[in-house]
């Protein structure tokens, strides 16, 4: 039985497709290649556009059920189109643009259409290692929406914050309109983020697991509500990634080494990150040091035998992301080591 999954499995992984098609989005038009016949077809960014994709498949004997598409992620600009291939059971996988520009090696001329090959050419090449898109969380989704809108209004409510201290220190008075003006609108963004978070919090509690999954991340020192919702949108509920390394990489904290024969011997480099999730984890690990004590003596004893005060946070940044996969996994509260030791 084990050996027929392992059969199973296996064939599912080195499935060949008939068609591999790059697609490269924008806002009003989308340009897609046919790998292996070269047809090229620009339509849309709507639904006239998605129906005449239909026709296309039809007009040119594509089997949709053997046809996989191919896209950078581009944000709400594929939201749609996404939801229309899913619906039509069309198969689809989503790449960074910085593993396609990578792989292309020297290239001269853009156009919209020589994108769209290229993606092509590299979903051709990748097929076998490249992840089918999974349908995601409407619940997900929604709480993905509501943290981008909330990242705003508090980045534009500490600029002001900000300066208002600015002109409080050359002596500007709280009854100058100026004052006035920015303290009206710090008090704005306060009730329009405070809205979106009891938005979220009904978001989460109406998904009992993303509820589950929600309330085991916080029992994680330095682990707050904002770290947990952002951890559980980037993994689509802890979905996305099969494990930890996996989603360290993604962070931009797994450690690689730099090292080539007997000439190169670099220091151990991360990889390209998510800026967002990073610059949480950071305050993360910020906080894990200052009351876990765990974190905080191997973070002390990193920097005592030399290592720099970035390569130990680094560290701690990798713990906890461990510790978010390791609740998720055993679905058990997280317990810190020396309160279970006492």
């Amino acid at each position: 039985m084990v050996a027929f999954l392992i059969i199973v499995l296996k064939n599912k992984v080195m499935e060949k497709f008939q068609h591999i098609v790059g697609v490269d989005l924008s806002k009003k038009t989308i340009d897609m290649v046919c790998h292996q016949n070269r047809k090229y077809l620009q339509i849309s960014n709507d639904k006239a556009g998605f129906k005449q994709l239909l026709l296309w498949f039809k007009g040119q004997s594509i089997d949709v059920s053997k046809t996989m598409l191919v896209m950078e992620h581009t944000g709400l600009y594929s939201f749609c189109f996404e939801k229309f291939l899913h619906e039509q059971s069309i198969r689809f996988t989503k790449v960074s643009a910085l593993a396609i520009k990578n792989s292309m090696g020297l290239v001269r001329g853009k156009s919209d259409k020589t994108d769209a090959q290229r993606i092509a050419c590299y979903g051709f090449e990748k097929q076998n290692v490249l992840q089918l898109q999974t349908p995601a969380n409407e619940a997900t989704q929604r709480l993905a929406m509501l943290l981008s809108t909330g990242e705003r209004p508090v980045k534009q409510k500490a600029g002001l914050l900000n300066s208002l201290e600015e002109y409080r220190n050359i002596g500007l008075s709280g009854q100058d309109l100026i004052m006035q003006t920015q303290t009206k609108l710090v008090e704005q963004f306060k009730k329009q983020i405070d809205r979106l978070e009891k938005e979220m919090d009904a978001v989460i509690k109406s998904d009992e697991a993303l509820q589950h999954n929600y309330e085991l991340l916080l029992t994680i020192k330095g682990v707050g509500k904002v770290a947990a919702i952002t951890a559980l949108v980037k993994t689509d509920n802890f979905s996305r990634f099969g494990n930890a390394r996996k989603f360290a990489c993604y962070c931009g904290t797994a450690p690689f080494e730099h090292s080539s024969g007997s000439s190169i011997r670099g220091k151990t480099r991360v990889s390209q990150a998510d800026k967002r999730m990073k610059t949480i984890l950071d305050l993360c690990a910020k906080s894990a040091i200052q009351y876990d004590r765990e974190l905080r003596e191997y973070y002390q004893k990193r920097v005592a035998v030399g290592k720099s005060k970035m390569s130990a946070i680094n560290v701690v940044w990798n713990k906890i992301i461990y510790r978010m996969f390791a609740v998720i996994k055993r679905q058990t509260p997280f317990i810190e080591n020396y309160l279970h030791a006492a």
